[in-house]
């Protein structure tokens, strides 16, 4: 799913998908490797984000000074 040309709001609301189906024990052992995969790359997705925003906010308060 991180693969595709997602929002960070997407991302943040399959991760949360998949904690909950954790957290209610909705997931057998089979599907629990597989989820954790896919949150794995969820992560990795948002905190990119995260950084690149950031960095732009970094770079865009600079030019104001």
């Amino acid at each position: 799913m991180a693969a595709k040309k997602e929002t960070y709001e997407q991302a943040m609301k399959r991760l949360e998908e998949i904690v909950g189906k954790m957290e209610n024990n909705e997931l057998d052992i089979d599907s629990l490797g597989e989820q954790l995969k896919e949150a794995k790359k969820l992560i990795e997705f948002c905190r990119s984000k995260l950084y690149q925003t950031e960095e732009d906010i970094k770079k865009m308060l600079e030019e104001t000074e």
